[in-house]
């Protein structure tokens, strides 16, 4: 079993002159899970659970592989299954226990999950021309909004760089990572996506107290090797 994450407080830091130095910047390599089942077949995941395909175990591995050398502090994974999957390898190669974090979900999509694209746009036109829409305050029946999401991001990544922690892997997934360039840079959340969200790619972001930036984004030289292995 993954050990759970600890906060600020029971790192003894809250109320000592050690809570200002958590502050100091905090070096993530973001990853997003290897590709699943349900990734393949378009439906969408949300909060529900895909195991990965053969080709997201290699993805899983090779990632494993480029952080085995990084020298991170921890490894903290959403607690959903594909992305505790996906960072089994990473704490065999790193030598660090996963610290699973219900912050670092998905964002729930209720009603949808389960269902392609196009099975939804005909059950439920209206929820889906909403959802499709980017409308930042809306909620599927059963979900989670944009804003909701933002937030919830916002304070799982913080209250990591509030640990004694400096370099820290983090297993995740495509709408956290999505959450997390927005904020960086500003973006609101009913805006067009302009970037990649890729399975298994690296993503280098830092937090200094309240200022986020982005340092890298969208990293996969690691899965070409990947694509050669074996199936």
């Amino acid at each position: 079993m993954p050990a759970l994450f600890r906060t600020a407080l029971e790192f003894g830091l809250a109320g000592t002159s050690g809570y200002a130095e958590a502050f100091l910047a905090t070096h993530f390599l973001l990853v997003r899970h290897g590709e699943t089942d349900w990734n393949r077949e378009r439906r969408i995941q949300g909060q529900s659970n895909s195991a990965l395909s053969p080709a997201g175990i290699l993805q899983a591995n090779a990632v494993a592989r480029r952080l085995a050398g990084e020298g991170a502090d921890a490894l903290v994974a959403s607690d959903l299954g594909r992305t505790l999957q996906t960072a089994a390898p990473i704490s065999a190669a790193t030598g660090l226990a996963i610290q699973a974090h219900s912050g670092l979900r998905e964002r729930a999509f209720g009603i949808f999950e389960g269902r392609t694209t196009g099975e939804i746009a005909l059950s439920h036109p209206v929820e889906y021309e909403k959802w499709k829409t980017r409308v930042p305050g809306y909620a599927v029946p059963g979900g989670e909004s944009l804003v909701l999401l933002r937030r919830r991001v916002k304070l799982a990544l913080e209250s990591i760089a509030a640990t004694e922690a400096r370099k820290v892997i983090v297993v995740t997934h495509g709408g956290v990572l999505d959450a997390v360039y927005r904020i960086a840079n500003g973006i609101d959340d009913d805006a067009r996506r302009a970037w990649a969200l890729i399975n298994a790619s690296v993503n280098g972001l830092v937090i200094d107290g309240s200022d986020w930036g982005i340092v890298a984004w969208g990293e996969v030289a690691h899965l070409e090797a990947a694509q050669d292995e074996p199936r």
